[in-house]
């Protein structure tokens, strides 16, 4: 739309009602539809460029490095030296970039279902998020996640490898076939919101999966929404995975640009010797980084009373992991798996685990 000045502004709604995100100067680069969702790219007056999929905020150039830090250098610092990382979604490569700087990775497989995305942002990111395609260790594929792990982990031999496109038939083929391969060492999912192409990741079939397909002592790593607005859904999403992993906890970020200037992580691990709070290695690359820092991997993981007791409520209710501790601060209770299957998310009107007084503070 334009202002009463003649300025181009491009508006996102957001989750609360009367709130909006607004970037001045928008002179749009790419608009259209593709295979999967609406894609956007625009100039803006004070952010840069802006990448826009289905209406909604996905990076700018101006505050993009604080959410592709945490979401890759938290998992991977958990770890004490991954190897092979797995990235499922991610098609404006601010993940790969992030992974592609740990010399310890040999092997980074990428997941992306939509291959526009990924062409949009080398075309137009190329000095920002897309700077790592080109890297040697990168197999990148084009099909569905959940299909992909699916076929990775199923003890069958061909009925769910042939659901793929040829690309990524060929990857899991020689994932399957590699002896020396015992799996990922770290999982990252850098997905969109549950709706759409994204809403299966939020399922704990794929957590499952992914359980499935890592290597003992794996992490996993997920975009968690935001606690302001998404309250209900994290806290399910951890109460599925404390039955699914023995180690579930969940960190966040500050970020201006999404909604309530914030965003959080789901993580798991299969390690519940310590705590995912704590890094296991140092950065030789601190110099690079503008966001991530050991101490603030370590912050990440206070969480404000409201949701910390929402969460903990949720893992309580649902069993939890025994690796983690309480974003509170205190230990949380609960063993590991608990055997009987990770339960559905609630849907939209169903009940949650979050307790009535548990979810965010009204005004």
């Amino acid at each position: 739309k334009e202002d009463d000045g003649g300025v181009v502004v491009f508006g996102e709604r957001g989750a609360v009602a009367g709130a909006e995100v607004e970037f001045e100067g928008g002179e749009g680069v790419v608009p259209g539809a593709v295979e999967f969702q609406d894609i956007l790219v625009f100039e803006s007056e004070t952010y840069g460029r802006v990448l826009v999929l289905d209406g909604v905020i996905q990076l700018t150039e101006r505050d993009e490095f604080a959410y592709q830090e945490m979401i890759t250098h938290v998992p991977l610092f958990a770890h004490a030296a991954p190897k092979r990382v797995l990235i499922v979604g991610g098609g404006d490569g601010g993940v790969l970039r992030e992974v592609a700087r740990h010399e310890s990775v040999e092997v980074i497989d990428m997941c992306e279902i939509d291959e526009t995305v990924v062409d949009v942002a080398k075309r137009f990111f190329a000095n920002s998020t897309a700077s790592a395609y080109g890297d040697p260790r990168l197999g990148l594929v084009h099909d569905d996640a959940a299909k992909y792990l699916a076929a990775l982990t199923t003890t069958r031999d061909d009925d769910d490898v042939e659901t793929l496109k040829p690309a990524a038939r060929a990857q899991v083929t020689q994932r399957r076939v590699d002896r020396s391969f015992a799996g990922y060492d770290a999982i990252i999912v850098d997905s969109s919101d549950p709706v759409g192409p994204a809403e299966t990741l939020f399922e704990p079939q794929f957590y499952e999966a992914m359980r499935k397909a890592l290597a003992p002592a794996g992490v996993v790593c997920a975009q968690g929404e935001c606690i302001w607005l998404h309250l209900p859904l994290i806290a399910n999403v951890l109460a599925a995975c404390g039955d699914i992993f023995p180690t579930v906890d969940y960190a966040y970020c500050s970020i201006p640009t999404y909604p309530s200037g914030q965003i959080g992580f789901v993580l798991c691990s299969l390690d519940d010797s310590a705590p995912l709070s704590v890094p296991k290695r140092s950065p030789t690359f601190q110099d690079d980084l503008r966001y991530y820092t050991p101490a603030i991997h370590a912050a990440a993981f206070v969480l404000p009373r409201f949701a910390a007791t929402a969460i903990d409520h949720a893992r309580f209710r649902r069993g939890g992991g025994a690796g983690a501790s309480s974003s509170s601060g205190a230990p949380r209770g609960g063993g590991g798996p608990s055997g009987r299957g990770a339960p559905p998310l609630p849907r939209e009107g169903e009940d949650s685990v979050v307790p009535e007084d548990g979810g965010a503070p009204s005004t």
